[in-house]
């Protein structure tokens, strides 16, 4: 997944609203644009115009569209970049309705994916032998609709680690070496143990976000929202178990900062808390909110994930069919989305590659993150990446459901509702979009 500026995942951006899902679902939608289904004529790029794609948050492409640029004189591309996820999202959904008004090529965030495959008469078929089997299982299946149809190609995985304040460790009496602390978390009950240990020893909290803490568990729920046939479940063990864990901790362990917010952002200058989950692509959020490292401040990354493994984000680009330049824009994807090219952003963000040969790069094994006290990132990400044995279900109203239940988390998190009021509001709000 991507750099989240306060993309809220911004990145992941959870905020979102209902809508966006079941729009998706019309067959019809009354706007200008005529048939949504019906593929654009389409045309070859004239003197003047450019192939047009819009990510959001940060995925690392500038150099890149520069060289593309240099290279190719009659394929131009430009790009248009969204602060926050939830935002281009909106937008997206907008102009689907409208059927007109979207880029050539469109950034989609992991967990709205789902959405997109819901209605695949909308998109281009990247389907190509010349990128068969490029990706990891799980990543191309989720962008493989049911007919076999490929709906977008997959920019990143995010394999979690954990990453911490050696410093804050260190003067709460507390192992801070990589090794040790990773050999203190490897359940989610000695996780909240050492969370206790540390908070009984120091002002900070002891993570940095009850949403974020939220969001890493569920990585590790098979349905945390519905069950394979579409339907909504969310009296489910595993999402009951995730809920009172998190909101049971959050007046003692947590910041009580809604992530992404400057709150939290500011959090990480204060020393306002020591442990935070770590995909490949928070390295970039930790660097961007802590700024220099400080004299005496020291972030590490332990190889560990409480439970096992787990997967944050991973984002898709994907061709509208109201493209008009869908050839180009395949070529394009093709060589944007190869392993040289992900393990060029993996060294500039850290954007975890989700491509097969990447994985085996020796220049990806061998990475070392100095930000991070020399932390061998390559092997740790590799060895995060091979842990992962569950990636949940996600099905067409995933992203919606994941918004409301992280708003019920932030309202325990900032006090503003009891865990019984929250919730009670969570399944109201669940309601709603069915």
């Amino acid at each position: 997944m991507i750099k989240k500026t306060p993309r809220g995942i911004s990145r992941p951006g959870l905020g979102v609203t209902a809508t966006l899902a079941l729009a998706l679902t019309l067959t019809a939608c009354g706007g200008s644009g005529g048939d949504p289904g019906e593929s654009a004529e389409q045309d070859t790029l004239a003197a003047g115009e450019t192939l047009t794609i819009t990510t959001f948050g940060e995925f690392g492409y500038d150099a890149l569209i520069e060289e593309w640029n240099a290279e190719h004189p009659d394929v131009q591309v430009e790009q248009t970049k969204v602060s926050l996820w939830d935002d281009w999202k909106n937008e997206l959904n907008t102009n689907l309705q409208a059927n007109a008004g979207l880029p050539d090529i469109v950034a989609i965030e992991g967990d709205f994916m789902p959405a997109i495959i819901a209605a695949p008469d909308r998109w281009v078929d990247l389907s190509d032998e010349d990128v068969e089997g490029r990706w990891l299982e799980f990543k191309q299946e989720a962008a493989t609709a049911a007919d076999g149809q490929m709906l977008g190609y997959p920019t990143d995985a995010g394999p979690e680690a954990f990453c911490y304040r050696a410093d804050l460790f260190e003067e709460a009496g507390l192992p801070s070496d990589r090794e040790e602390v990773a050999k203190l978390m490897t359940t989610w009950d000695d996780y909240y143990a050492l969370g206790e240990q540390f908070t009984g020893a120091s002002d900070a909290a002891w993570y940095d976000s009850s949403g974020s803490i939220a969001q890493a568990m569920l990585n590790q729920v098979p349905n945390p929202f519905e069950k394979e046939d579409g339907t909504i479940d969310v009296e489910n063990e595993g999402l009951q178990e995730v809920w009172a864990t998190v909101t049971a901790n959050a007046e003692t362990l947590s910041t009580r900062n809604k992530q992404w917010n400057p709150d939290w952002e500011a959090a990480f200058k204060k020393d306002g808390f020591a442990t935070i989950p770590c995909p490949g692509w928070m390295r970039s959020n930790i660097r961007d909110n802590q700024g220099k490292l400080q004299d005496g401040v020291v972030w590490d990354i332990a190889d560990v994930f409480p439970g096992g493994g787990g997967n944050w984000g991973g984002s898709f680009l994907a061709v509208p069919k109201t493209s008009t330049h869908q050839g180009p824009a395949q070529e394009f994807l093709e060589w944007l989305t190869a392993p040289e090219q992900q393990l060029r952003v993996f060294a500039e963000l850290g954007n975890f590659p989700s491509q097969v040969e990447a994985l085996e790069s020796p220049e990806l094994q061998g990475t070392t993150d100095e930000y991070f006290n020399d932390a061998p990132v390559g092997e740790i990400y590799i060895n995060r990446a091979e842990a992962i044995d569950v990636q949940p279900f996600q099905g067409p109203l995933y992203s919606d459901i994941l918004g409301k239940f992280q708003a019920a988390v932030d309202r325990v998190d900032e006090g503003s509702a009891t865990p019984d009021e929250s919730w009670k509001t969570f399944l109201a709000d669940v309601d709603s979009l069915q």
